[in-house]
């Protein structure tokens, strides 16, 4: 798994698209200039847009796309996915995905601490540093617990859960974010899922009178 420093070494300039919260981000990141940042609160088939158009963002001369697979917003995270896929077929480039969970673990630089958001139907997804995502209920959850602002949740907030600022432009600026390998290599962009989902299996039958 590559990181930020090595994609911007190898394939700038980058496009990265935040849209997983309730405030979109998109960032114009290169190797040789300094980060451009455009951020909306608006929903996401909007708010995406305006930030690029702000960018005054030239697809085509892009190197590579990186963007929030999760968790979060299923609409943002898919819409951000779809366009991705859309510029891919106009001009081939490298993809990269990264969870949202581990970017906040890593800038906090706490083993200890665990960060959480809402997975919905009673559980959280979880990250610590160093960790791999899962998902746990709440009554499972302990020790320290910290949430990125503006990712909605449905359940009330585990006990003594606290909130932590999710500014992109901030966080990738830490050496100790952008030196990590935090980034995963895609070429179907899509949300995140901790595993694949099943399907239950029926027969078909014609129904007859008895």
């Amino acid at each position: 798994m590559p990181s930020l420093c090595q994609i911007l070494r190898e394939h700038s300039p980058l496009l990265l698209i935040d849209a997983a919260s309730a405030r979109i981000q998109v960032g114009l990141l290169d190797a040789g200039a300094p980060p451009r940042w455009s951020a909306r609160a608006d929903e996401a088939g909007v708010g995406v847009f305006e930030c690029l158009g702000e960018l005054d963002v030239a697809v085509g001369a892009i190197g590579a796309f990186a963007f929030c697979e999760g968790p979060g917003s299923i609409l943002g995270v898919r819409t951000s996915a779809m366009a991705l896929r859309t510029w891919n077929v106009l001009g081939p480039r490298p993809m990269f995905g990264y969870f949202a969970l581990a970017v906040v673990a890593r800038a906090l630089g706490r083993p200890g601490v665990g960060v959480v958001a809402d997975a919905r139907r009673g559980l959280w997804h979880h990250v610590a540093e160093g960790g791999s995502p899962a998902r746990y209920p709440a009554s499972e959850l302990s020790g320290e617990l910290v949430m990125p602002e503006g990712f909605r949740h449905w359940d009330a907030l585990p006990p003594g859960t606290t909130l932590t600022p999710y500014d992109l432009a901030s966080l990738l600026a830490l050496p100790a974010v952008a030196d990590a390998d935090l980034f995963r290599a895609t070429e179907a962009p899509d949300a995140f899922l901790h595993q694949e989902p099943t399907y239950a299996k029926w027969t078909p039958r014609i129904h007859r009178a008895p």
